[in-house]
């Protein structure tokens, strides 16, 4: 748990990255052990719940990966700010082969979406967890990258409609989205596109953000996100965002598939 935070930015953090990390010896349960035992002191039905439902059915469902039940969960966190269960989940996405490189990127990437106090907040917890597991952050990638090809169709489609809509509404707002999302973060490579998606959509369900979930979801599905793996986002997200952020969402989802596979 982390007792102090200090306001840092999240890039010098994360300046440089890692190739190697080290497993430490910890509790199988699904929740951290101080985090249980506060829980089942305080809360004991929901701690049977949680060893019920969370450890022993919802990570083994095989609809996901449980690297991307890592991914998804990590993201919800950071939405919601969360650095009690943080800790945990790092490690837990470590042991399940996402790499530290990979949780730099999501990160860097939650900055835009989720808000950059929190994946600054992000940033501080990983810091204790790499150096708990002696993780060289060498390697990580900076600003500087290879960026992946640009389909520049799409690209002008959507630039194209936000001018038309917001240009005259926030030009600065249209302008950052083109020079800093789409045509720089999104083009990162240590973060594949499936999973930058996967990331967001997760990120936004979390936050009750389902106005920003059609465009999203649809980039995601067309990076290769399946429709099952679509729908099991939401099962897993309904554990950490809670049952009505998911059943907001749910009308979102379902127009969306309908979209895609039309009758």
């Amino acid at each position: 748990m982390i007792n102090r935070i200090f306001l840092v930015i999240v890039s010098l953090l994360l300046m440089s990255g890692c190739v190697s990390h080290t497993k430490q010896n910890r509790s199988p349960k699904m929740i951290p052990e101080d985090t249980h035992a506060a829980v089942t002191t305080v809360a004991p039905a929901m701690a049977a719940y949680a060893e019920r439902f969370i450890e022993k059915s919802l990570w083994n469902r095989p609809e996901l990966s449980r690297r991307d039940r890592s991914l998804v969960t990590m993201a919800a966190l950071i939405s919601r700010n969360d650095t009690v269960e943080l800790p945990h989940y790092l490690n837990v996405a470590l042991d399940s082969g996402v790499t530290p490189t990979e949780i730099a990127e999501t990160i860097t990437h939650l900055a835009f979406y989720a808000g950059w106090s929190n994946a600054t907040s992000a940033a501080l917890v990983a810091r204790n967890v790499f150096a708990q597991r002696h993780i060289d952050t060498a390697s990580v990638p900076g600003e500087k990258v290879d960026f992946l090809p640009l389909d520049k169709e799409a690209e002008n489609k959507r630039a194209t409609m936000v001018e038309s809509n917001f240009g005259k509404v926030s030009p600065g707002v249209v302008k950052y989205t083109t020079d800093a999302l789409f045509l720089d973060l999104w083009l990162r490579p240590d973060l594949a596109p499936r999973d930058r998606s996967l990331v967001t959509v997760s990120a936004l369900v979390t936050a009750g953000q389902v106005a920003q979930v059609p465009y999203h979801l649809n980039r995601a599905m067309d990076n290769g996100l399946t429709q099952e793996q679509a729908s099991e986002v939401l099962t897993q997200l309904a554990f950490v965002a809670g049952w009505p952020n998911i059943f907001s969402a749910l009308p979102v989802f379902k127009e969306v598939f309908a979209g895609r596979n039309p009758a």
